[in-house]
């Protein structure tokens, strides 16, 4: 099958290849022919991330380039988890592990091609390691794994103080063995993963030269952290979840659209199929223009259709203009005006008695310090609701104005808004 020979070039043009195995190596046996790789997502949350879907484009940019994926759902290393430097995991049961693999798997699936001559293929270790007895294991894998070595790692190094258990300084054991299995039954000759793993990388590497004879590569993409150095992982409401259920993708093309400037072009070579030329002449425009948010708005647009399809990126973009006074908020879904108003600040009334009035509204939300100031606002013509402007301090919105039966959109002014959720 033909390759495509400026693959490397281009992973490193975007900033993917933070740390690899012998470069030139990797170089000519991505140009010789297709690659079978594989990557690695464990099941220790109920969706997939951003960290998450750093490896899933890099996945799918090495599929484009004509190589072969092998995604692998660690049913078994999620039992687990791999050290971290905040400390141990909690558990998870053996229920609870298989539900999220089964979610995580449907998750990746929709970004890989599992047709033509380099289809991808589905594999989860807990295949091959529910029935390994642990002498086996020991005997098989462990004694492969000189513990100086393991007690090197720079994770293991930063635990050794605060303590780390047994179970999580044996993961790389299992990562490796996934590695060595794989090379084994199906021939995958790369494992990619994030720079945080670069130690499990190495020693699956080192794990099939030593008990195979075999040559493997890896390389590690890059942690994606903000201009300041902390990680983007995690958003005021969490984490920033591939899931819709977890974030709506209103809050989602918000995310991406509110990068910071510094990071913008890096994020879109990062997470964007878009070629170098269109990239590097969007950067231009926007180091002439920022203000515009250009570059912002065409990463969240990118990305956004990529996790979440075309339709939700336009549901997305008119929400923010519906919200922002520039179309019906009568229109969007309950979803959307959740997760926009989540963000924006939601208040709740109870509504049984029926609804307040718009200068106890304005005064509740926030959106005016007093009910002097709010009935000023209102006979200025400075209060909407639902983006209809008020002008009467005694206004009670009706049963009907409710979006979606629950909602009401305060607005004051052009930029200053709050929800209403009615119960």
């Amino acid at each position: 099958m033909s390759v495509d020979p400026t693959l490397l070039d281009d992973l490193a043009w975007r900033g993917l290849l933070a740390e690899s195995t012998d470069r030139d190596a990797l170089r000519a046996a991505l140009s010789e022919g297709s690659v079978r790789f594989y990557v690695g997502f464990d099941p220790t949350a109920p969706s997939l991330h951003m960290g998450n879907l750093v490896q899933i484009v890099t996945a799918m940019r090495l599929q484009r380039g004509g190589h072969t994926p092998y995604a692998l759902v660690g049913g078994a290393t999620g039992m687990i988890g791999d050290p971290r430097d905040s400390g141990e995991r909690t558990l998870n049961s053996l229920d609870t592990v298989q539900e999220w693999t089964a979610r995580v798997r449907g998750q990746i699936e929709p970004f890989l091609s599992f047709d033509g001559e380099n289809a991808a293929t589905m594999v989860n270790n807990h295949d091959w390691t529910e029935g390994l007895s642990v002498i086996d294991f020991l005997r098989d894998i462990g004694k492969h794994f000189p513990v100086n070595r393991m007690l090197a790692r720079e994770t293991v190094k930063r635990r050794l103080e605060s303590g780390i258990s047994y179970t999580e300084f044996s993961y790389v054991l299992l990562q490796s063995m996934d590695f060595l299995t794989l090379f084994r039954e199906h021939g995958v000759t790369l494992q990619f993963g994030g720079s945080d793993q670069w130690g499990n990388l190495t020693g699956g590497v080192e794990l099939i030269r030593r008990a195979e004879g075999g040559h493997a590569h890896a390389f590690a993409t890059p942690l994606i952290t903000k201009a300041d150095g902390t990680k983007y992982g995690k958003t005021e409401g969490g984490a920033l979840w591939l899931d819709p259920e977890l974030m709506a993708p209103y809050a989602f093309h918000q995310f991406w659209l509110n990068v910071e400037d510094e990071k913008v072009g890096e994020l879109l070579r990062v997470f964007t199929f878009l070629p170098r030329e269109e990239i590097e002449a969007l950067e231009a425009r926007h180091a002439e223009k920022p203000f515009l948010r250009e570059a912002q708005k065409v990463l969240a647009d990118e990305v956004t259709t990529l996790v979440h399809g075309a339709a939700e990126t336009e549901n997305a973009k008119n929400a923010a203009a519906a919200l922002f006074g520039g179309g019906d908020v009568t229109a969007l879904s309950a979803a959307t005006v959740e997760a926009a108003l989540g963000e924006a600040g939601a208040y709740d009334v109870d509504g049984s008695a029926g609804l307040p009035d718009i200068v106890e509204l304005l005064t509740l939300t926030g959106l005016a310090a007093s009910k002097g100031e709010a009935r000023r606002t209102v006979t200025e013509g400075g209060a909407y609701v639902n983006n209809v402007r008020v002008d009467d301090p005694a206004h009670v919105p009706a049963a009907e104005d409710l979006i979606a039966s629950s909602w009401l959109v305060l607005r004051r002014g052009k930029k200053r808004f709050a929800g209403v959720r009615v119960r």
